[in-house]
């Protein structure tokens, strides 16, 4: 269970401008749908199970964040770093991945039909 709430999290985006500082945060199960997390750090963030669908991760640094069963559809991860992430059974069904980065990251049973993937990176990623 998310360790703040979604009013909660919306506030302290608006508070932080741009690049929001949200590393190794519990934000499991959490509804973020449509969000504005642009540049965000989410390094090391637990995000499993969060609806991330429609949120805007342009840029945004997931290294080593769990993403296990998160609901990433229609996302716009464009230049997105998801180095050593685990996105096990993730969903990223049309998501906008053009030169993200799932280096070393594990993407077991992940979903990414119809996601784009002009320039994305997959080296020594798992399950792929």
């Amino acid at each position: 269970m998310a360790e703040i709430t979604r009013k909660e999290l919306i506030l302290s985006l608006i508070s932080s401008g741009e690049a929001p500082r949200l590393r190794e945060l519990d934000l499991s199960g959490l509804d973020m749908h449509g969000l504005s997390l642009s540049r965000a750090d989410l390094e090391g963030a637990n995000l499993a199970g969060a609806d991330l669908s429609g949120a805007l991760l342009d840029q945004a640094r997931l290294n080593r964040a769990n993403l296990t069963g998160a609901n990433l559809s229609g996302a716009q991860l464009s230049g997105a770093q998801l180095h050593q992430a685990t996105l096990v059974s993730a969903r990223l069904v049309a998501a906008d991945l053009t030169k993200a980065s799932f280096q070393e990251a594990d993407v077991t049973g992940a979903d990414f039909t119809d996601a784009v993937t002009h320039g994305t990176v997959f080296t020594k990623a798992k399950g792929r």
